[in-house]
């Protein structure tokens, strides 16, 4: 048979690059499986998604601000027309299960399909699941969670412990190292950083490391910094007379495989699935959980680490005066770095993919 599959939502990389994992790993069982999948307009997913292979279709929902502001009385007409959008995806695709990995458009699509019967999956990557996921948990077969004791939010009869599916390349890194400093353009011998703000970059991160270029020059520590877009225009001009110290910066890394083989030390937001990436490379990390995310959800995935003393964290309002002190502490102590790689390794998750790709198709072909 041939399965119909639509996958849902987005908004950030760290939505995105899990749906994709999930889609892949199902198309590697079956080859002409149909897979569709359903963003957000005007957010990443419309670029990240056909890059990899796959149509997309966007639906026109926004989230709600949190603060008082004319844009939140769209909001209702916005999610009318999202829900009349979904409900003719779901008429015309005819789906035989259907994916929601977070973010705003999983939302009306999820409740389009479960109104109709058909199977459905959700895939909560945070240890503190968003509004979304926690509406339609009654309506969904499986729900597939990457942290313990999830039951204090959803049924614990449809939960499945499966980690946080990742990009299939950051697998084996450890080989990549010497391609990965010649990418880069980096030394060996000199210890390296690797900043990573999230896919949309951070801007206490970016500030701290920028007010500090001179320190980590001084202690002959070299960095790879990922800013985002929005930040690269000021961080490519500050970083000029830095070039000479191994110093560099890009919008967005698209090697993240090279990123993390050259990598000693990784400083970090704490999303999910930068924390996933993490454990499955088995890096030294210091996290700074951003403060702008429901629930303050980074900074409960953090501390599942740093509970199990495998993570650093330093609070994003004291980043500018701690991170990068906390993160050359780090860089100069070997014994700290093995116990932390250690112990990070010890919380990976191999094959989340292939195990969600399978809960998918059973409930497709049961369906």
């Amino acid at each position: 048979m041939k399965l119909k599959i639509i996958i849902s939502g987005g908004g950030t990389g760290g939505h995105i690059f899990p749906a994709i994992a999930i889609a892949n790993a199902i198309k590697e069982k079956f080859v002409d499986a149909d897979i569709l999948f359903v963003g957000a307009e005007g957010k990443m997913e419309m670029e990240k998604v056909p890059a990899a292979g796959y149509e997309i279709i966007g639906l026109p929902i926004m989230g709600l601000q949190r603060s008082l502001t004319l844009q939140n009385l769209k909001f209702p007409f916005k999610l009318l027309a999202s829900m009349l959008k979904a409900n003719k995806i779901i008429k015309d695709f005819k789906p035989d299960v259907v994916v929601g990995v977070g973010g705003y458009a999983s939302g009306p699509l999820l409740k389009a399909a479960t109104k109709r019967g058909i199977p459905a999956l959700i895939q909560e990557q945070n240890s503190y699941p968003g509004i979304t996921n926690k509406l339609l948990a009654s309506k969904v077969q499986k729900i597939c969670v990457a942290y313990q004791g999830m039951e204090r939010f959803f049924p614990k009869d449809k939960i499945i412990i499966t980690g946080n599916p990742v990009r299939q390349d950051i697998k084996n890194i450890a080989e990549k190292r010497t391609r990965g400093l010649e990418h880069f353009g980096l030394e060996a011998t000199k210890k390296i950083v690797l900043v990573i703000g999230g896919s949309l970059g951070a801007r206490t991160i970016n500030e701290s490391i920028e007010a500090n270029l001179e320190t980590f020059a001084q202690n002959n520590v070299q960095l790879l910094w990922q800013t985002g877009s929005w930040y690269a225009e000021k961080a490519a001009k500050v970083v000029e007379k830095f070039t000479s110290n191994g110093i560099k910066t890009m919008p967005f890394i698209t090697k993240m495989d090279y990123a993390y083989a050259v990598a000693d030390v990784v400083i970090s937001r704490a999303g999910a699935s930068s924390i996933s990436e993490l454990c499955l490379v088995g890096k030294p990390s210091v996290f700074v959980p951003s403060p702008n995310v429901a629930e303050d959800h980074q900074t409960k995935n953090a501390m599942a680490l740093v509970n199990q003393n495998a993570a650093i964290l330093v609070k994003d309002i004291e980043a500018k005066e701690k991170l990068v002190q906390e993160t050359l502490l780090l860089i100069k102590d070997e014994a700290k770095q093995a116990l932390l790689k250690e112990n990070i390794t010890k919380m990976a998750f191999k094959d989340s993919a292939q195990i969600i790709a399978d809960e998918v198709v059973k409930l497709g072909i049961k369906n």
